[in-house]
């Protein structure tokens, strides 16, 4: 039997941020990894992989939209050529996530962890006991309800192609998607095709709705069709080609169709019922403190019924970690809040979000002021050629900021700032004053224009 103050099962970026927080504070710790990849999705097939793509494909887009405006011949992109780079960079992640550990002297365990009861996990037939648990399992592709599913390659095997084929099914209209079908829209031939299918009745629902449509109207500028309201029923294989067919009787050729329908917290083996932990399909459920219905275990990361994003785990891993220090008496309690988490979808332009969405606030009946506009034809849209920004920000009565909603080129930067603002609980009229003096002209100074029309005087 071995014993640890802490065991963490799963080695993505949240396992290893709880896992090495508690070290350092000289806690026995252990990181028990059931895959032969160790690292984790972000890591492997996820947030740093896909950005090798994003970069090139963004530099790709800048310049098509360039194109006669002092661009005289866009550059073409090659797929292969970029895998080679990513592949670089996740080929030694999973020996150095094992070593980073090990060299800090936390015991890594590879094995598939079952709870046998509140206390015990089972690992290669080993007994292990820990006084605390930190659950970071992470999440899995959902199982798609489609008969011939198995001719659906997940997202992992697309960022490993070693070529792009002409025409391209992403099935669900989520992140993954609409970010794989803009790679596929610089980085493909010349005859790039590509279809989204969502079977609700809009893509992205948890966006808001009319931004999301004018992601769509761009996203089809580039030759990507959106469908939605589409139930697949069947995908056959005929030679190399699939043949799609839906509910509604249409059928749609492609050479390649990827799931892109998102993730589920990966539970099945776990045991959470013998360990008394409560648990639903958005996963294992969790206090502000991240601690399960057992009060010595802990769920972080996508495999707690929250958000399925990489830095909300890092964070919800810190929290974890600081109450497990606590119970030690080497900290104080922490609690996670969810208010001011921004999102960041990475086409082109990127769309980001923080906050509540205008659909939200008319559900609840809360009182809205909105700024909104679409096409900007502002000059530092016309300088780069794009005609699909836009933004929409929402504040309350109060001046504070309720959410905001971005369409750009550089829309990360623009949503961090405004995070910023609603954590400091900095009102419009305060960051308009900041924004003026912002480096002009550039995206972040153009927040005043944003801001101007929600002025309080």
């Amino acid at each position: 039997m071995q014993t640890y103050d802490v065991v963490v099962v799963g080695s993505g970026t949240s396992g290893q941020t709880a896992a090495l927080q508690l070290n350092e504070k000289s806690l026995n710790v252990a990181v028990i990894e059931k895959s032969d990849r160790p690292g984790g999705i972000c890591a492997l097939a996820g947030c740093q992989p896909k950005k090798w793509f994003y970069e090139t494909a963004e530099a790709i887009a800048k310049a098509r939209h360039l194109q006669g405006k002092g661009i005289v011949t866009a550059p073409e992109g090659n797929w292969s050529q970029v895998l080679k780079q990513k592949q670089r960079f996740t080929s030694g992640i999973p020996e150095g996530t094992i070593k980073h550990l090990q060299e800090a002297g936390i015991n890594f365990v590879s094995g598939e962890a079952t709870f046998l009861d509140d206390e015990t996990l089972s690992v290669n037939g080993k007994r292990i006991q820990a006084k605390f648990f930190i659950l970071a399992a992470g999440a899995k592709p959902m199982d798609l309800p489609i008969e011939g599913k198995e001719h659906v390659m997940t997202s992992d095997g697309f960022l490993d192609l070693d070529v792009l084929p002409p025409s391209i099914c992403f099935i669900g209209g989520g992140f993954i998607s609409f970010e794989f079908a803009h790679f596929a829209a610089r980085l493909g031939s010349h005859n790039q095709q590509s279809v989204v299918l969502e079977v609700m009745d809009r893509p992205l629902k948890n966006f808001d709705a009319e931004m999301v449509e004018l992601l769509v109207e761009a996203s089809q500028a580039e030759g990507i069709e959106v469908r939605s309201g589409v139930e697949i029923k069947a995908i056959e294989k005929h030679h190399e080609a699939l043949m799609i067919r839906t509910a509604q009787g249409n059928r749609l050729k492609a050479d390649l169709a990827v799931h892109g329908a998102g993730r589920v917290p990966d539970l099945d083996t776990l045991g959470l019922n013998a360990a008394g932990i409560q648990y639903s399909k958005r996963g294992i459920l969790v206090d502000d403190r991240l601690r399960t219905s057992n009060r010595r275990i802990f769920a972080v990361g996508d495999c707690a019924a929250t958000m399925q994003l990489a830095r909300v785990a890092d964070k919800e891993a810190q929290v974890a970690a600081d109450n497990i220090l606590a119970e030690f008496d080497m900290g104080r309690k922490a609690t996670m809040d969810y208010d001011a988490v921004p999102a960041i979808l990475f086409t082109y332009p990127q769309f980001g979000m923080i906050g509540k969405t205008e659909d939200s606030l008319q559900q609840l009946g809360t009182p809205y002021h909105k700024s909104f506009a679409k096409n900007l034809s502002w000059p530092t849209y016309k300088r780069v050629g794009l005609k699909h920004a836009a933004y929409k920000i929402l504040t309350d009565t109060n001046n504070l900021i309720l959410g905001a909603h971005i369409l750009s080129d550089q829309a990360a930067g623009l949503i961090n700032t405004i995070k910023q603002a609603m954590l400091n609980k900095t009102t419009v009229d305060e960051l308009y004053q900041q924004t003026i003096v912002s480096p002009y002209p550039t995206r972040e100074s153009d927040l005043s224009y944003m801001l101007k029309p929600l002025l309080s005087g």
